[in-house]
């Protein structure tokens, strides 16, 4: 009579013992879902941790220069005059299609003297600024490559003789000056290209004189100081069009932008004569003079 009340008794007792595993199974399993959450936590972390590096790592320092100067203004009344006293108002400024980025702007000079012959200057003033880029670099950067780039070109003309190379120092972080000459058939050419970069902008000064119909060539030390003079009012044309200085601050940042390439933005100018203006990927007006631009190398 007692024995299916033992049963049940037993029945319970058993029931109980095995819910106390199924308890501890659970809470074991609780215990593991936490530290699984806190792992993925962890990872969440450590993941949008390195987004945000890699983002940053995608800014690059902003250029220091925003604009440029009017390319047909960035010398004296005073200075043309000494460099195309028959042409200080012959400028012709180059076609371009950002005038924040790229210009250029030249004059000729013919003084004519008759049978005691004639005295020939051509004058070329080209401006161009990089801005900074995630991938390829900062303005100065590309700059610099732009300026090595660009001296080079002026030290590889086809046919140019008694080509001499110096660095300068005075005008912007970097210059160069490279002179030569070229023999055509009004007379001899004596070229004169200095290159400067100052921050995130480069700047190209192209000049050079002839003694024609018989008259004598000038003298090279004479052109070379005007050159160099020109380079340096240009560059502060640069400086003072960005406020004297620089148009950001220097810790400035910005998001990835589009700069021009120095490959496709240069073309491979001789640097003589009238078309000497078509470099920095400036469009420029051809005057009518006697020179003629050189073929490069290559």
């Amino acid at each position: 009579m007692h024995r299916p009340a033992q049963r049940q008794r037993l029945t319970r007792i058993l029931a109980g013992a095995a819910a106390v595993p199924m308890m501890l199974v659970a809470s074991g399993c609780s215990s593991d879902s936490g530290d699984g959450s806190g792992d993925d936590a962890k990872k969440d972390s450590g993941a949008s941790a390195s987004s945000s590096a890699t983002e940053a790592g995608s800014v690059v320092k902003e250029a220091a220069y925003a604009k440029l100067p009017e390319p047909c203004k960035v010398l004296s009344s005073k200075t043309l005059k000494e460099m195309v006293p028959k042409g200080t108002k012959s400028s012709k400024e180059g076609k371009s299609g950002d005038a924040a980025t790229r210009g250029n702007c030249s004059w000729n000079s013919l003084d004519n003297n008759g049978v005691d012959g004639s005295q020939f200057r051509w004058l070329n003033v080209s401006l161009l600024r990089f801005e900074s880029d995630a991938t390829r670099g900062t303005g100065e950067k590309l700059a610099s490559e732009y300026f090595t780039k660009r001296a080079e070109d002026a030290r590889s003309v086809t046919d140019a003789k008694n080509t001499k190379s110096q660095p300068l120092t005075g005008m912007g972080n970097e210059a160069s000056l490279v002179t030569y000459d070229l023999k055509k058939k009004e007379g001899t050419f004596k070229q004169q290209t200095v290159v400067t970069r100052v921050e995130n902008v480069v700047v190209t000064v192209d000049y050079n004189g002839a003694g024609l119909a018989g008259d004598e060539a000038p003298k090279v030390a004479d052109l070379t100081k005007a050159a160099e003079k020109a380079a340096k009012e240009a560059v502060e044309a640069v400086r003072t069009a960005n406020g004297a200085g620089g148009g950001s601050s220097a810790g400035g940042s910005t998001a990835p932008s589009k700069s021009p390439s120095p490959s496709k933005s240069a073309s491979k100018s001789g640097g003589q004569g009238s078309d000497l203006g078509k470099d920095s990927g400036t469009s420029t007006s051809t005057s009518k003079s006697p020179s003629k631009s050189a073929t490069k190398k290559g």
